[in-house]
């Protein structure tokens, strides 16, 4: 049975947790040992869950929950076999939170039938919720997002990441390297920002004109994906097949953008 949602009573909680962590931001010493990074880390993971669980969970005590670990490639292969739950990556760019640098956001997505259907991506340092649910737009701050419409590749801002996917004896090093030298021949303005989802967002909003990256990284996308793709973006592989769940690589852009970006690494 699927549950019907408020969509104010989640940007709510996933706001009342920001919020919470950017009081905190920059009082906590910048880790200096592995030791101190990952005790930050779990730290932030925990508060984040626990805050959410509790304020969701009154309202939606029905919706399982399901933690994305980012670190564990196996599991983002396939959606879990729920029919509906919450995924929390908790904070996406937490080692940006623990740096004292901008880059760092809340993100939650409810996942029906193994697609997202709802995703928020709370920023608190700019005091902007993005949010979509599948088939009725995306929006920041209460306003629609469309993406951009540019034509000409030197005004164009790409973007690529890349994630914590083993890349020894793949040659995933390789197609990323190879990926950013085209961007950086073609495209007028290249960056490498940090949170994903965030990232994706600001494809829904214009912002950024085309995201790709060349390996696995479901946890990181799916909430971002969503609200690009209700924003207008084509949501596709590094080679220009249909995005799936489990897709090892991700491209997304204007449909235009797209296309010239095929075309760009079809050549040698």
């Amino acid at each position: 049975m699927q549950n019907e949602i408020t969509i104010p009573i989640i940007l709510d909680a996933v706001k009342k947790v920001g919020d919470v962590f950017l009081k905190d931001y920059k009082q906590n010493a910048i880790p200096q040992t592995m030791e101190e990074l990952l005790k930050q880390l779990e730290g932030i993971d925990a508060l984040c869950l626990t805050a959410l669980k509790k304020d969701l969970s009154l309202n939606f005590p029905n919706i399982l929950w399901h933690i994305g670990d980012e670190f564990d490639t196996n599991s983002q292969k396939n959606p879990s076999e729920q029919e509906e739950y919450w995924l929390c990556d908790a904070m996406d760019g937490a080692i940006q939170y623990l740096q004292h640098i901008a880059g760092w956001t809340i993100n939650l997505a409810l996942v029906r039938h193994g697609n997202p259907f709802f995703s928020v991506i709370y920023d608190p340092l700019a005091n902007e919720m993005f949010w979509a649910k599948e088939g009725e737009g995306a929006f920041m701050n209460g306003k629609s997002l469309q993406i951009s419409n540019k034509t000409d590749l030197a005004v164009m801002l790409a973007v690529f990441e890349y994630g914590h996917q083993d890349k020894s004896g793949n040659n995933l090093n390789e197609k990323i390297g190879s990926t950013v030298t085209k961007l950086l021949n073609n495209f007028g303005i290249v960056r490498n920002y940090g949170p994903h989802g965030l990232q994706l967002a600001y494809v829904g909003a214009g912002r950024i004109d085309l995201f790709v990256q060349e390996d696995l990284d479901t946890y990181n996308w799916i909430a971002g994906l969503l609200i690009a793709k209700e924003a207008g973006a084509e949501i596709l592989t590094a080679t220009g097949t249909a995005w799936k769940w489990g897709s090892e690589s991700l491209l997304a852009a204007h449909k235009s953008i797209t296309e010239k970006y095929m075309q760009i690494k079809s050549i040698n």
